[in-house]
């Protein structure tokens, strides 16, 4: 750790008496390691990809060196290391980036230095509104719109409502992911409030609400914390006949295990192929992980994903390899298929990115997260 960087160098460290031909290509990433929202399995699975990489002989003979930097949910901190990387490393592209703030931050300074970047999780309206940078996950604004269409067309509930986290500056990226719902099913929330604090909130308050408007199902996009929090509520408040629907940050093990049986019949989104099951799709990112000690979750789904999707774009180049000839291989990736996706990923030149417009839910059933929807709910191309 350095002036609170985390740095990860695969084997195959930098010498600076290599030649280009010889020499690390260096890649970079910047997440959300420590702080209040942390998303570390993103950036350990890009790393693990990328040992199987550097072990079958690297690209071209060439290691990847991969750096890890540590935004702490600072902005100070994500700007300082987007220097570092971009400038001072040189890194050739980011990948695998996980952060709750880095692309608001950072995306003028991606688009100015002409690099890009495959993000692990996106999260931020910015994530998804860049030129320089398209996430391999859903997000959390098409993951609503999915929701709402879960709720209303699965789950046939006439009176869907939603209660969503007031981030600073989310709010157009929720009127848009509202209004793709409304559109595509010519429906209405019977209630909305934006205003739950993303704070330690007591959703008892929000909980009664819901119960009192006659709520059939409601959308909640808090995080893991927050999902723990309103299910215990709705426990203590005796609250039944009402379908909770959560997004992919509480499809964890963790959160099945801290609620035991007060969780039961919860439903969550899940971006990827549902990491708890046992389709095929699921074999090799479940090895490579294992292997690694790394958390299955759909975090390090991302990771996988959007490392798996850059080397690709690596092994396409013929001639040099650096900034310039990877930011043209990845604006090369128009529409890459992979069984974990309900949708191909997609990096062409563009103003925004959102390739991922598919998810599958699962349900608490017991203790354990159950896939409720084997095919996947595919939102229209350009929503």
């Amino acid at each position: 750790m350095v002036s609170g960087v985390l740095l990860i160098a695969i084997p195959g460290c930098s010498d600076k008496t290599e030649s280009s031909s010889t020499a690390p290509i260096k890649v970079g990433a910047i997440s959300s390691i420590s702080g209040p929202v942390v998303f570390p399995e993103a950036s350990q699975a890009v790393k693990a990809v990328f040992d199987k990489v550097n072990a079958e002989g690297g690209i071209g003979g060439r290691r990847l060196e991969y750096l890890v930097e540590d935004d702490k949910v600072d902005p100070q901190q994500a700007q300082q290391a987007a220097r570092k990387l971009v400038d001072s490393e040189q890194v050739v592209a980011m990948v695998g980036s996980s952060s709750a703030l880095e692309c608001s931050v950072n995306g003028a300074l991606y688009k100015q230095k002409k690099i890009l970047s495959v993000q692990g999780t996106g999260v931020d309206p910015a994530c998804f509104s860049s030129s320089n940078i398209s996430p391999v996950n859903t997000g959390p604004f098409q993951g609503i719109t999915v929701s709402l269409q879960f709720a209303s067309e699965t789950l046939k509930r006439d009176k869907v409502c939603a209660v969503l986290v007031d981030y600073a500056g989310w709010g157009d990226a929720y009127a848009a992911a509202i209004g793709q719902w409304e559109k595509s099913t010519g429906k209405k929330l019977a209630l909305l409030d934006a205003t739950y604090k993303p704070g330690p909130e007591d959703p008892t308050p929000f909980v009664l609400k819901v119960r009192q408007a006659g709520c059939q199902a409601v959308v909640f996009d808090g995080v893991d914390v927050a999902g723990v929090a309103w299910m215990q509520a709705v426990q203590a408040q005796k609250v039944t006949g009402i379908d909770w629907v959560f997004l992919t940050s509480n499809y964890t093990d963790k959160v099945a295990k801290t609620l035991g049986p007060v969780g039961e019949g919860l439903y969550a989104n899940s971006e990827f192929e549902p990491y708890g099951g046992s389709a095929p799709a699921l074999a090799d990112w479940k090895q490579t992980m294992t292997a690694a000690k790394i958390p299955l979750n759909s975090f390090a789904q991302g990771g996988y994903l959007s490392a798996t999707y850059f080397v690709q774009a690596l092994k396409s180049i013929q001639g040099e390899i650096n900034r310039e000839s990877v930011t043209a291989a990845l604006q090369g990736l128009t529409s890459v298929s992979n069984p974990l996706v309900g949708t191909p990923y997609s990096f062409a030149p563009a103003e925004k990115h959102n390739s991922n417009r598919a998810s599958k839910f699962v349900q608490l059933k017991g203790g354990t997260w159950v896939t409720v929807t084997p095919e996947w709910i595919t939102l229209p191309a350009g929503s």
